[in-house]
């Protein structure tokens, strides 16, 4: 089967920017206080510009999944086709409830102002948006119990994923500063959000290693791993994992040795050499978290080896 390459472009965009939408603003509010979510971050620009782009490419991504599902090209658009899938599927529904969630969230990010109450509303209404994900995947693909085991998996998944990527984002946009404006109090909030995230990022990383084993139950199966490399799917989904375990030894040592050096940089004023180990670092992380993004892309749209048994 060729890859639908468009519709793979389209989803990858989606897990981008409703990750960002989700994990920076989550981040925003454990990480920083008030003043720094403007100040650190230029926050708002950020968060309406992911909003505003999740909302054009779900419209994209509607256009190309009913065409895809009628087998006709993705132009002209068949609006008959798309009338038929939001006509009571759960895809549908769930499409039209994340452009609902991004309209919210796009609007309490433009008046939010670094205050904590909008920003709240930004993560709640983004965390919508990111779970509605799962009706377009293999979230969606059991019945019964199983079925719920199954899509409720995938929404932590995707929730772990994104506030993993989110706050990535974050650290990489905080010591990205140039080193003449990194001033003693941009060094303090950096070293404070360093090590908020230690703990959010344990419990991120233990939510996606159980998730990711019930998933790969429910799509790979026992019976099937032997026989995993020789599919697409299996070579996809062996890449995802090397990623996976690449970010995390870049966490650790961030989080073990590369931010405790940075301390005492800050310590004796000697902070460049520190903070650039650390921008190496994180920059480093979220490529594979990028990668990861555009290789879920493309699973989404592949027949997981437990379904062609």
């Amino acid at each position: 089967m060729e890859a639908d390459w468009p519709l793979i472009a389209v989803r990858f965009a989606l897990y981008v920017t409703l990750s960002g939408l989700f994990g920076l603003s989550a981040f925003s509010l454990y990480g920083l206080k008030a003043g720094e979510r403007t100040d650190a971050l230029a926050l708002r620009p950020w968060l309406v510009g992911f909003g505003l782009l999740g909302l054009l490419f779900s419209s994209i991504a509607l256009a190309l999944l009913a065409a895809a599902m009628a087998g006709a090209p993705p132009w002209p658009v068949d609006r008959e086709a798309i009338g038929m899938l939001l006509s009571g599927s759960a895809t549908g529904i769930a499409w039209e409830a994340r452009m609902a969630a991004l309209a919210v969230a796009s609007i309490a990010a433009l008046l939010a102002a670094g205050r904590a109450a909008p920003i709240s509303l930004v993560a709640f209404a983004a965390a919508v948006a990111l779970a509605t994900l799962a009706w377009t995947g293999h979230g969606s693909m059991d019945e019964g119990a199983v079925g719920w085991v199954h899509l409720g998996a995938d929404i932590l998944h995707l929730l772990a994923g994104g506030a993993w990527a989110g706050a990535l984002l974050g650290l990489v946009l905080l010591v990205a500063r140039p080193v003449g404006r990194a001033d003693a109090a941009h060094l303090a909030l950096t070293r404070r959000a360093l090590h908020g995230f230690g703990l959010v990022g344990t419990i991120l990383v233990c939510t996606i290693i159980v998730t990711g084993v019930v998933n790969a139950w429910l799509l790979v199966g026992l019976t099937n791993l032997p026989n995993l490399a020789a599919t697409v799917y299996g070579q996809l989904l062996i890449a995802k994992l090397a990623l996976f375990g690449a970010m995390l030894a870049l966490a650790s040592l961030n989080r073990f040795r590369l931010t405790s050096a940075f301390e005492r940089s800050i310590a004796v004023t000697g902070h460049r050499g520190a903070l650039g180990a650390l921008r190496h670092s994180l920059a480093i992380e979220a490529t594979c978290a990028i990668t990861i993004l555009a290789l879920v892309a493309w699973l989404g749209t592949l027949e997981p080896p437990a379904s062609a048994m």
